[in-house]
């Protein structure tokens, strides 16, 4: 599971968060986003240095995170199990082209035979049109 999905099932956990400029936040989340952008209410600031400044709304921007500091009274492994489990798509087979008819009445045949069909290697996309050379 991502950090970021994790974080989105923490709605009202009172959590603390410190920032990469040494400030503390400490507040009840509301909602995370997936940019990991955090919003907080009836949060206490700390400013690195200075007094703590309380506040009934923040939005902490998800980069500006260093780290977040959980309650001990947290459950982890309700959190981290999955609902829905994730089903991988399976992958396309490719295509063979079998001749089965003899070289001599189909002279093309054996050319392709035993090669996936597609645009090969050369000329394949992004070409675009011609510039007249």
């Amino acid at each position: 599971m991502k950090l970021v999905r994790f974080l989105m099932k923490l709605n009202n956990e009172t959590v603390t968060i410190e920032l990469k400029n040494g400030t503390t936040v400490h507040g009840t989340i509301i909602g995370v986003d997936i940019s990991m952008n955090t919003h907080l209410k009836t949060v206490k600031l700390t400013l690195k240095g200075k007094n703590p400044v309380t506040l009934d709304h923040l939005s902490v921007r998800g980069n500006n995170i260093r780290y977040y500091i959980l309650p001990d009274s947290l459950n982890l492994e309700t959190l981290l199990v999955e609902e829905t489990p994730r089903v991988k798509p399976k992958k396309p087979t490719a295509v063979y082209v079998l001749s089965l008819a003899p070289f001599s009445e189909h002279p093309f045949l054996h050319l392709d035979a035993g090669k996936p069909m597609g645009r090969g290697r050369s000329r394949g996309r992004g070409r675009g049109r011609g510039r007249g050379r």
